[in-house]
């Protein structure tokens, strides 16, 4: 039986590239803090975040754009604004 071919989305590619280039900014930005305490309070709290772009892009590499991409970007935007607010980086 023929493998399916995945379903492609330049658009959403680049959402991902620039969500990949926002979460790298935000780990530079805390580690740059110099109370370990803190840094590490903000690398548990950023831990969610960064865990739900990295299914988004582990789960669009192996099956491509699917129903479920829309709304998986929109909860790890979500979550992202959410810690943007809480933490004030």
């Amino acid at each position: 039986m023929a493998k399916k071919r995945r379903k492609l989305s330049k658009d959403y590619e680049k959402q991902i590239a620039k969500s990949l280039k926002d979460v790298e900014l935000i780990l530079a930005k805390i580690n740059d803090i110099q109370e370990d305490d803190i840094r590490e309070e903000y690398t548990t709290a950023f831990y969610a975040v960064k865990s739900k772009l990295s299914y988004i892009k582990s789960t669009y590499d192996s099956t491509g754009f699917t129903e479920d991409s829309d709304t998986l970007m929109l909860l790890y935007e979500d979550s992202l604004k959410k810690f943007i607010n809480e933490y004030e980086i």
